[in-house]
């Protein structure tokens, strides 16, 4: 079984983050709203050509489902929230549980992304808030797939569990999450410049 320190610390992080990406739902939520009944309103996150939530609120990509993608956030975070919080007080989910809520959460960061990437170099322009939702769920599906390591959660075979465990606690999941953002700010950096600063 994991260490309390590691419990307090993957849960306590996949709360904090679930719950920026709530926040962050809710606006993109409210301003869709706004959106569908004037297109020309004026957005608070609409800051200049780079950062101009109004730009990607309009677009098809922002409706993928036919509703607002934000509100899939109102859906899938609570759902996270509540996990995190009653494993904060030793809840123990079972195995096939955890496992699909993290490939549930898998296709949320791939989501996520393809965002991100349409926003960068399709669409020309960048939502602060969606901006806030990918990273927010790069952390939650780090700290879950982290704690699912550790608590054997995954459909692997013995052998390659040890071998993603040793990789876990040698602190490698920390190191590849930050070489990953690493790369996507690098990305961003070249499409826009130091303009985004």
């Amino acid at each position: 079984m994991p260490p309390d320190r590691s419990r307090y610390f993957l849960f306590g992080e996949m709360l904090l983050f679930a719950t920026l990406s709530l926040v962050a739902s809710f606006v993109l939520s409210y301003d869709a709203i706004l959106l569908a009944k004037d297109p020309d309103t004026a957005l608070a996150c609409s800051i200049n050509d780079i950062f101009d939530c109004a730009k990607v609120g309009l677009t098809p990509q922002a409706n993928v489902f036919g509703f607002p993608n934000a509100f899939l956030g109102l859906i899938s975070e609570p759902v996270v929230m509540t996990i995190a919080v009653a494993s904060l007080f030793r809840t123990r989910f079972p195995k096939w549980f955890m496992f699909t809520a993290n490939v549930v959460y898998l296709l949320g960061v791939i989501f996520a992304y393809w965002l991100l990437f349409q926003s960068t170099f399709v669409i020309g322009a960048l939502c602060p808030w969606c901006v806030l939702v990918t990273i927010s769920t790069t952390f939650v599906f780090w700290s879950m797939t982290h704690w699912n390591i550790l608590e054997g959660n995954l459909y692997v075979s013995p052998g390659l569990l040890e071998k993603l465990r040793k990789f876990a606690r040698d602190g490698w999941m920390s190191i590849t999450l930050m070489a990953w953002l690493a790369v996507v700010v690098v990305i961003e950096l070249l499409k826009w410049g130091f303009r985004v600063f």
